[in-house]
């Protein structure tokens, strides 16, 4: 059975399977259903997240091995929990030792010939039958004569890395130029990643080498661990990293589900908005980026859309087309990151023998494709695909008129059969996600800047609100599509965490009191020297957002931040002056009180209580939709976090474990988030066929305030009890005051088809009420359930 609800924990060395287990019965409490851990295969030393997999032969012996993984399912079946694991079909991890893994260690070690060779999406002929390595800090002759490169038995060895020695050339130990010469990979400076890189890799991690699962043999040696632990009753449920990186994610679903029994089964795929994940696709649906964004939308208000626009013109002389930022950016990583991957594109499509187009009119057209490109990938036979190649091949020849015909050409070759050109339109799919990823998430989201609580994943900083009835849509869509599919707010990728962005929504709310207050911070910080204008506006965002916010990580956020967007620094080519400046800048404006206190009063005059409101309204949204809610780690009180590694702070459990005991005790003090995710949590768990299974109604709401309310019901169509639910939450929390609060505003009887009298809010334990006014008085939510008593 699907799961009611999950609670995502992030694993590592300093919190592995026997930490967990220790929470377990705090999570059991909390309501959850199932613990949903990150990947739980060994990864590399020290890894923080276990996306770096170099053994799928076991579990991560640094998170407890056997012992400790033993530990989390006996504490889950003793509270009745399951467990849902992530997995990561797409990569392993490359350069690592011979006893971490064993397949790369051997295709290292003895080439194409190696029995695993089949295993790594290597292009061997473009490396001359050889494997790049681009792991040296300097040219290859410069570490030679640095004496940096050394031979230790049959390994070379250069810092902390190892590569083992092939057999036929261990007589050439005593010359080591000759002997690197003769090895089945070639070590070299990491800057010739980007432009002579010959395996696929995880976006532009060349750290991570991708890996073959559409090859039966190579399915089943990296899934025999997690599919073991799905049939021993282990594991529940499985998460997808990443299915857009596989040459074929519906034919690996396919394989999946048969090999799993059909387990509940969501993947990582990035919908854009208005795009839907293909109904073919085995799966329960995705892990839940495409309610981030439809809850975000519902709660911006439109009318800030114009404001916030030429605030942000006029303060940081920025574009405010949302499309022009993402096009330069995309261009930008095609360029400085993935040409590596452009070329083999070209060599796929030349050695299809096809004699449409020049190589360099390939290239060329193929980049204007990619940047065009507006999802992170297109299906074979999805009709919603062929349209989104059509719509590329149109933007990218307005773009590039005199390449018409040969984008015109290369459309067609990527919406044909032919077997010929098979590998072509593989390697094409497999790329636009990489350039959709490093271009927009990790570039333009850094740059386009006008409300940053838009900018998350899967989201279109461009688009400014949406009426309610788009928000009733989403959820009927999910109803219809994958009814099960996974629902979040926070994940341990979003770029700020949900109650961040539920404060920053306000300021669509309030723009003239925004722009006042960031031109007197902007005049007052001024004796503490400047920093380049979106940088700065960026600054003051983040800093009311996460308020109180410690100097250092404030610091660490602006340094990400000003890295990914590649405009003054990056991480390749890192500006020093630049960035040590910012750091000392932030450090003098933090220790200035009485800006602080400026920057202080507004977050509390402006921004905390409606801030809090939307963060109740869209927790109770999230937890009662369609679908099955997570909730990440630590988020069911409230958590100011920003981008990782921000986000994955220790979570203080005992904290919480004492706050929901103090619930539960009939304390009324209690932080109302809590509240609400364990009300909300304890429901689902009591009663699947309503919350997880049952149907979905837009409930109407009438009066001068009805705007301001979003209302449904889920009702229990399916256990035929007649059974029902009614979600009541308050959006757009500014203007709701500035009308005098809900006056006449109430929920409409002939929507409700029931007695409201009825009902019981379970938030309260106050009688269910049709004027919002009275329903709403203490809290901006409520949760009404068939009053029993």
């Amino acid at each position: 059975m699907p799961p009611t609800a999950t609670y995502r924990l992030q694993l590592h060395r300093d919190f592995g399977f026997a930490d967990a287990a220790a929470v377990v019965p705090y999570l059991a409490d909390l309501g959850v259903s199932h613990v949903y851990c990150s990947p739980v295969l060994e990864a590399a030393p020290g890894s923080m997240h276990g996306y770096d997999v170099v053994d799928h032969d076991r579990l991560s012996l640094e998170l407890g091995g056997t012992a400790g993984w033993r530990q989390l399912t006996d504490a889950c079946r003793a509270a009745g929990l399951g467990i849902v694991i992530d997995i990561v079909p797409n990569h392993m991890a490359v350069p690592t030792p011979e006893d971490l893994n064993v397949a790369l260690w051997d295709v290292l070690r003895a080439g194409s010939a190696s029995r695993f060779a089949g295993w790594f999406d290597i292009d061997w002929a473009a490396g001359g039958g050889r494997i790049l390595l681009p792991v040296l800090g300097k040219p290859v002759d410069e570490c030679i004569a640095a004496g940096e490169l050394s031979v230790d038995g049959a390994e070379i060895r250069y810092a902390d890395h190892r590569f083992p020695i092939a057999p036929e050339s261990e007589d050439l130990a005593g010359d080591i130029s000759e002997l690197l010469a003769h090895q089945h990979y070639e070590l070299a400076f990491w800057r010739r990643a980007a432009t002579e890189l010959n395996y696929r890799r995880f976006f532009d991690v060349t750290t991570l080498i991708g890996v073959r699962v559409e090859d039966p043999d190579v399915f089943d040696a990296t899934h025999r661990v997690p599919l073991a632990l799905v049939a021993a009753g282990d594991v529940d449920g499985l998460r997808i990293d990443h299915p857009d990186g596989l040459a074929d994610p519906s034919g690996y679903l396919d394989r999946l589900a048969k090999a799993s029994g059909g387990t509940w089964t969501v993947v990582e795929k990035i919908l854009e908005p208005g795009e839907r994940l293909p109904r073919d696709w085995r799966c329960d649906g995705t892990t839940g980026y495409d309610t981030i964004t439809a809850i975000s939308q519902l709660f911006v208000d439109p009318a800030g859309a114009k404001p916030l626009t030429d605030i942000y013109a006029d303060l940081t002389g920025e574009p405010t087309s949302y499309a022009e930022v993402v096009s330069t950016a995309k261009r930008q990583v095609l360029e400085t990151l993935f040409a590596a991957e452009v070329d083999r594109l070209v060599r796929d499509f030349t050695a299809s023998g096809s004699t449409l187009t020049s190589p360099p009119a390939v290239r060329d057209a193929v980049v204007e494709l990619l940047v065009a490109f507006e999802v992170y990938r297109a299906y074979a036979g999805d009709p919603a695909s062929e349209q989104r190649l059509l719509t590329a091949a149109e933007h990218a020849t307005t773009a590039r008129q005199d390449l018409a015909g040969d984008i015109r050409d290369i459309t067609d070759v990527l919406r044909g059969e032919d077997p010929a050109t098979a590998a072509f339109r593989t390697r094409f799919a497999q790329t636009t996600g990489p350039v959709m990823a490093k271009g927009v998430e990790d570039t333009a989201f850094y740059r386009y800047l006008r409300l940053v609580a838009l900018n998350e994943v899967g989201g279109d900083p461009g688009t400014f609100g949406s009426p309610i009835e788009a928000w009733h849509e989403h959820c009927r869509r999910i109803t219809d599509d994958f009814p099960t599919t996974m629902t979040t707010l926070s994940t341990h990728d979003t770029k700020r965490s949900e109650d961040v962005r539920a404060r920053l929504f306000v300021l669509a709310e309030i723009p003239a009191e925004w722009a006042a207050a960031v031109r007197r911070w902007r005049d007052g910080a001024a004796q503490h020297g400047t920093i380049d204008r979106p940088t700065d506006y960026l600054l003051w965002q983040t800093l009311v957002g996460a308020w109180p916010l410690p100097t250092q990580r404030l610091q660490d956020y602006l340094e990400k931040a000003t890295h990914e967007a590649k405009l003054r620094t990056s991480w390749t080519d890192p500006d020093q002056s630049y960035d040590a400046e910012l750091r000392s800048y932030v450090e003098r404006l933090l220790s200035d009180d009485a800006l602080l206190g400026d920057v202080g009063e507004f977050v509390e005059q402006h921004l905390r209580i409606p801030g809090e409101a939307n963060a109740l309204s869209q927790k109770l949204v999230q937890l009662a939709m369609p679908g099955v809610p997570d909730v990440y780690q630590g988020q069911e009180l409230p958590d100011l976090s920003l981008v990782d590694p921000d986000n994955r702070r220790p979570v203080d459990f005992a904290q919480r474990r004492d706050a929901l005991a103090a619930i539960d005790s009939g304390v009324a003090t209690v932080e109302p988030k809590l509240r609400v995710t364990t009300a909300a949590l304890r429901l689902r768990r009591s009663r699947p066929a309503l919350l997880r299974d049952g149907d979905y109604a837009p409930v109407a709401v009438t009066g001068a305030a009805a705007e301001h309310a979003i209302a449904f019901r889920r009702v229990d169509i399916g256990g035929g009890s007649g059974d029902d639910v009614i979600v009541v939450a308050t959006r757009l929390p500014v203007g709701l005051q500035r009308r005098g609060g809900w006056q006449d505003t109430e929920l409409d009887a002939a929507s409700l088809g029931t007695d409201i009298a009825a009902y019981r809010d379970v938030l309260t334990g106050r009688p269910g009420v049709a004027p919002l006014g009275e329903l709403l008085a203490d809290l901006p939510v409520a949760l009404l359930v068939r009053d029993e008593g």
